[in-house]
């Protein structure tokens, strides 16, 4: 019943194409730094739905080797001019239809796009096939909640300007139980899973409520809550096939 309503609706996403936001730069810069702590030197990183590329131009600038795949092609030009290294791999493809062979990375990453794909799982399966044995998997997304509701969904709407009807839907949020399956069958085991949220109660806060403009210092903050956001870490510890065979 879900998934007939998922296809009765039509998600947006030329908001990406257009407007490199302040609201993901600012998402980004809690996360990226986390991403990047947590990655060993000189690794082969895919960044799968990469945008305009803050997560992928920043862990080039850090010495790794990294490739970026969107459907975007604006977005990818964009990108590409804000590559300091000039070293970043950015391809127009889909999450679906990863176009690398097996066990090519070291690294995938998939934050600000699993709760845009009506079929998640279908990313978390390429990101497995070309992962390396005890390759790490690192995602963000948003919780099914009543809360996430409130703030992902309605808050964008009332207090941020230009978003665009069905930026986010409800019905695409995956609870983390269902992500930690999905990796599961996949080959993954989750290490790790992070609330992440808005930084509540800061004057940036307050100066969004009132003009409804995201502010240079408007910043996330890691929770112990998993109801609004949340990011985690995977290893891949065997193959699907492996899964098929028990």
């Amino acid at each position: 019943m879900e998934r007939k309503m998922r296809r009765k609706r039509i998600i947006n996403n030329s908001f990406y194409k257009d407007h490199p936001v302040a609201l993901l730069r600012a998402e980004n810069v809690l996360r990226k730094n986390w991403i990047a702590s947590q990655i060993a030197s000189h690794q082969s990183i895919l960044d799968i739905g990469c945008g305009t590329g803050f997560l992928a131009n920043f862990l080039a600038e850090k010495g790794h080797t990294v490739t970026g795949i969107d459907l975007s092609e604006t977005s990818l030009e964009v990108a590409r001019l804000h590559d300091q290294t000039n070293s970043v791999e950015y391809i127009k493809a889909s999450a679906y239809h990863l176009p690398f062979e097996k066990t090519k990375f070291d690294v995938v990453c998939a934050t600000d796009i699993l709760e845009h794909l009506e079929y998640p799982e279908r990313l978390i399966q390429e990101a497995s096939r070309v992962l390396r044995p005890k390759g790490r998997f690192f995602f963000h997304t948003f919780n099914r909640t009543l809360a996430s509701y409130i703030i992902v969904i309605k808050g964008v709407d009332w207090f941020v300007r230009n978003a665009p009807q069905n930026m986010h839907i409800y019905s695409l949020f995956i609870k983390p139980k269902e992500l930690q399956k999905m990796c599961y069958s996949n080959g993954f085991n989750v290490e790790n899973l992070k609330g992440f949220r808005p930084k509540i109660l800061t004057k940036s806060f307050f100066r969004l409520l009132l003009t409804k403009k995201i502010s240079s210092d408007f910043s996330f903050c890691f929770s112990s809550s998993l109801k609004t956001g949340y990011c985690g870490v995977a290893q891949k510890v065997h193959s699907r096939a492996c899964y098929e065979k028990i």
